[in-house]
């Protein structure tokens, strides 16, 4: 940013501000505009002060102390004790003089800030610190952890990244839009490798950068003039975690990209837990991993999260809000307002429209939405789920009938988001009696992936979160659910006792320790393999529900082919994707409707009759792309 540039910021701010109120500097930090005050006492104390000047400058605000004008840290941390009540748990209080910040753990972070954020500028106006609060996980979440004590580490140098983001956001636009491209790069007529290339006449916007399940080797086409070298993109964006979206954004790093991901807090954490899972699979499975942890951490320190519904700059011609897609923890309905109200762009990412246990259902009430790059992963015609009541109902008879046979009920599940809600419904069940009450053992990921839910309950349903909040209501800490943690072993000794329930990774029998379970399980007739979630084609679990008993296990074991004599059985309903019904209902209630969708991330015919049926129900363009088409808006 020029001198110029910073002395007309520093000027416009300091008109804004009430004259007792000192404004020594004035900068920018990615998508925020950070002023430093002598006066942090005298800020904290208007509380609207900060959301007038978002308002007036159309920015993210932050206040932060100049030094020196702070109470040392051992009688800021008795004063933080003394306003905020014992009731909060304050658990950690981390300082930092730099940035004048100190960051407050809590396990009730709600009576660290208070009433409209009272307590908060409370404590500022007593200390002259910025607090910052954090919640501790109910449940202990080593990812959590390790990503906050990462990001504590490099603090220094990310601030240097985000100033320097800062410069390339909030710099002039060179040339008008008068134009903006989408460039599918994967996810077209396919499930998987999810990666599309957002071009203006002056940025470059990644949006997502997946694998393809079942498939190794195909990988977004990164390598096209478009999206290539890749340090000519400007921004990268995730929708969510799953690995079809997120594998491969390490990959960047390792290929010259050095910019930032934007995404939500949670999608964060699970996008690091995912990614570190991915290359320990591929290592156990004899395959060269395509990056390193390294890349994973560097993908980590570059995220600039972002919270639902608020607008951010993430270029100079390119503004991003985020919404609650329904999907997995964090996931992100992603809106693009390109140009100075020139044309906007609804990415979808994976949505469920209806509310589902764990999630409110996924927005589509957009100010201006002129195109849509829709998900299809149930678009044909008869892709209806059965209804969500129906669909406990036949999950409770099928254990009940295993459980009657003495036998254990697999069900392959994907760590993030399905397992968590299939965890609430057995719980539930168990306690009403609809289910006889035995261990439900969590295989894999499962365990860390739900105690990174109950870090973030503020993304979770409303009544969910405050059963979350309050320990003896948490339902992901009944006693039934035993993390299997001594590996083969442990397997072994519980393929062998009393009935039980099985969650395990992976959800698509691609790897992982359900091949265990399958071996162990498998050639029993009392046993029962429940998939709950969507097979992509491809898949050893789409071979399995289409009624393939004979598998591979890949050279596992004794035997490298396995005949399964165990009962197979599918229930629909807990997929986190929208059925046909749910689609259609997400675009026809949509206000204003977009006047193009591009129908992707579903197969042939998916895309295909979802298309078709939107263009003749509401009458707007509708495509089915094949990968590498580029679309020109308007």
């Amino acid at each position: 940013m020029s001198d110029h540039d910073n002395t007309t910021l520093h000027d416009r701010v300091t008109a804004e501000v009430p004259p007792e109120l000192d404004v020594t500097d004035v900068q920018y930090e990615g998508p925020d505009l950070v002023i430093y005050t002598n006066t942090p006492r005298e800020f904290a104390k208007d509380g609207d002060i900060l959301s007038t000047l978002a308002r007036t400058l159309r920015k993210r605000v932050t206040i932060r102390p100049a030094p020196g004008t702070q109470s040392s840290p051992s009688e800021a941390e008795a004063k933080i004790h003394e306003i905020v009540p014992d009731d909060a748990g304050i658990q950690n209080l981390d300082f930092h003089s730099t940035v004048g910040e100190v960051l407050i753990e809590a396990k009730k972070p709600g009576l660290v800030i208070g009433s409209y954020g009272q307590t908060l500028r409370e404590i500022t106006q007593a200390i002259g610190w910025n607090a910052e609060v954090i919640r501790t996980p109910p449940i202990e979440s080593s990812t959590v952890e390790n990503v906050r004590n990462f990001l504590t580490q490099e603090r220094d140098e990310r601030r240097e990244f985000l100033e320097r983001v800062g410069e390339q956001i909030h710099g002039e636009p060179t040339k008008d839009v008068d134009w903006v491209r989408v460039t599918t790069l994967g996810c077209c007529r396919e499930v998987g490798r999810a990666s599309f290339l957002i071009h203006t006449p002056n940025t470059k916007i990644l949006v997502d950068c997946g694998d393809k399940p079942g498939a190794e080797g195909e990988v977004p086409y990164l390598h096209v003039p478009e999206a290539a070298p890749l340090n000519s993109i400007d921004a990268v964006v995730l929708t969510h975690a799953h690995l079809d979206h997120s594998a491969l954004l390490p990959l960047l790093f390792k290929y010259g990209y050095d910019g930032p991901i934007y995404t939500t807090e949670p999608t964060r954490d699970l996008m690091g837990l995912l990614t570190l899972d991915y290359l320990s699979v591929a290592s156990k499975e004899g395959r060269t991993p395509p990056y390193s942890s390294e890349q994973v951490r560097k993908a980590i320190k570059r995220t600039i999260p972002v919270k639902y519904g608020d607008v951010t700059d993430i270029a100079p011609d390119i503004k991003l809000t985020m919404h609650n897609a329904g999907h997995i923890l964090g996931s992100a309905v992603s809106h693009f307002h390109v140009g100075n109200g020139f044309y906007n762009i609804v990415f979808s990412g994976d949505i469920h429209y209806e509310p589902t246990r764990l999630f409110n259902g996924a927005v589509n009430d957009f100010p201006r939405a002129e195109a849509m790059i829709m998900e299809s992963t149930y678009g044909r015609r008869n892709d209806y789920q059965t209804d969500t009541d129906e669909s406990e109902q036949r999950v409770h008879e099928i254990i009940n009938e295993t459980y009657e046979q003495d036998g254990t009920t697999v069900i392959p599940a994907f760590a993030v988001g399905r397992s968590q809600e299939l965890m609430l419904v057995l719980e539930e069940a168990m306690r009403e009696g609809d289910i006889p009450t035995m261990p439900i053992y969590l295989d894999g990921m499962i365990r860390e992936a739900t105690a990174i839910h109950t870090a973030y309950p503020e993304y979770l349903r409303d009544g969910l979160r405050q059963r979350i909040l309050h320990e003896d209501e948490n339902p992901f800490l009944a006693d039934q659910f035993q993390q299997v943690d001594g590996g083969q072993e442990m397997r072994e000794e519980i393929a062998s006792d009393d009935p039980s329930i099985i969650l395990s990774t992976s959800g698509m029998v691609t790897g992982g320790p359900i091949m265990s379970w399958l071996e162990l399980l498998g050639p029993d007739a009392d046993n029962t393999l429940l998939f709950v979630g969507y097979q992509a084609e491809g898949t050893l679990g789409r071979r399995i529900e289409s009624g393939r008993t004979e598998v591979s296990l890949n050279g596992r074991g004794n035997a490298d082919r396995l005949t399964l004599a165990c009962r197979i059985e599918s229930v629909s309903g807990f997929s986190g994707h929208a059925d046909r019904a749910g689609l259609e209902e997400f675009v026809g209630e949509m206000n204003p409707r977009p006047e193009t969708i591009l129908c992707v991330h579903g197969d042939d015919q998916a895309t295909d009759q979802l298309s078709s049926a939107l263009y003749q129900k509401y009458n707007v363009r509708t495509y089915q792309p094949k990968n590498l088409e580029t679309f020109r808006f308007p």
